[in-house]
């Protein structure tokens, strides 16, 4: 049995196996506005998240991990996670919000949804969905996932043309758009 901890004032668990960070230039592709990229990796290649994980990678075990997603838009499009399915497909996940405001993108298919999540914030992630967070406000977004240790990660998809849905800021506000390349 493993014992851990969330502080949530940090939104950060006291212990973790894993560590990934996601910069601009690990973000190559997912974002409309190249230019605005490229010049922000030129600039010092910011930190867009980070991902604290505790694995456990055999079948009936669960694995979590605490994302923290920094504030930002690249261009207008807001920061957020490259996105995934699960390479088993038929693997759900809870995501639960811990601080800060974000979006929880969704899609099957064509089927796209989106629910908004602040602190306390439970969100169900049914099998076979594609999803991805974003930050929509000015503090660190950070959420707790709870995913079967099989469940893998499959980024491949979701790097060859996004989501049908991309999140802007218009008027300071978020707004849903669709998505360029989606239908290249």
């Amino acid at each position: 049995m493993i014992e851990n901890r969330i502080d949530f004032d940090l939104a950060m668990l006291e212990h973790y196996e894993e560590k990934v960070v996601r910069r601009a230039s690990n973000m190559r592709g997912f974002y409309q506005n190249s230019e605005a990229l490229e010049k922000m990796i030129e600039e010092g290649d910011e930190i867009i998240y980070e991902v604290y994980v505790v694995p456990h990678n055999n079948e009936g075990e669960l694995s979590y991990a605490i994302t923290v997603l920094r504030p930002g838009k690249v261009g207008e499009e807001y920061f957020m996670t490259k996105g995934h399915y699960h390479s088993k497909r038929d693997r759900a996940e809870l995501y639960i919000a811990l601080k800060g405001k974000g979006l929880l993108l969704m899609q099957r298919e064509d089927d796209v949804r989106w629910f908004e999540m602040e602190k306390g914030d439970i969100i169900y992630v049914p099998p076979y969905w594609a999803h991805r967070s974003i930050n929509i406000g000015d503090e660190d977004f950070a959420f707790l996932a709870v995913y079967p240790g099989d469940a893998g990660h499959d980024y491949g998809s979701i790097a060859e043309k996004g989501f049908a849905k991309i999140v802007v800021e218009k008027d300071g506000k978020y707004v849903i758009l669709d998505n360029p390349r989606w239908k290249e």
